[in-house]
């Protein structure tokens, strides 16, 4: 198999989680934002980030407010997902539009979204510029999972969370379990 040498692309080649990001700034409603570019930067002390371009809406919302909840939709929230990259909250007030519950947070002003299984409250530590988009580094404060997507041992159960992620355009599922972490200790011939 040949390989094709691509010098710039404009979208990543990885596979990047889809999660929908609420924002609440003084004397404005909350607003919905796709993301896309997020993850995990440490787990001691629990700190993700989200990347976010300045002609967003809610760019202005996270600079003033500091503070984000990091929402993740199972895979029948797909097409309320990609509206709610779709459209901006300047002219559109999503939890209207798309149904969608907003319900108070348990430290930050920003709302959790009551459909989505599992929301993760954070407060903006640092502010980073990497070009075209400035990453909003947070440290988590709060972590919320619906009790029917947790198992016995208080783990979350992916498959019944059902994220899915985003690439080259497209939304795709996450597909099924290929192994535990360590599996390939056992043996690489497997």
């Amino acid at each position: 198999m040949s390989k094709k040498i691509i010098n710039k692309m404009n979208v990543s080649p990885l596979p990047e989680p889809t999660v929908l990001v609420t924002v609440k700034a003084e004397d404005k409603s909350p607003n919905i934002i796709t993301i896309a570019w997020t993850g995990v930067f440490s787990h001691s002390p629990s700190i993700v980030y989200i990347a976010v371009h300045p002609a967003r809406y809610s760019h202005s919302m996270l600079k003033e407010s500091m503070e984000y909840v990091i929402n993740i939709p199972s895979e029948n929230l797909a097409k309320i997902t990609d509206y709610c990259g779709i459209v901006s909250g300047k002219n559109v007030d999503k939890f209207k539009e798309t149904g969608l519950t907003p319900i108070p947070a348990s430290i930050v002003k920003a709302p959790l979204i009551k459909e989505c299984l599992v929301n993760i409250e954070c407060r903006v530590k640092d502010i980073l510029n990497f070009g075209s988009h400035d990453i909003f580094v947070g440290e988590i404060v709060a972590t919320h999972y619906d009790e029917e997507v947790l198992k016995e041992n208080g783990v979350p159960d992916v498959e019944k969370i059902r994220p899915y992620g985003y690439t080259f355009g497209e939304y795709r599922s996450i597909g099924e379990k290929l192994g535990l972490a360590g599996y390939s200790k056992k043996s690489i011939k497997d």
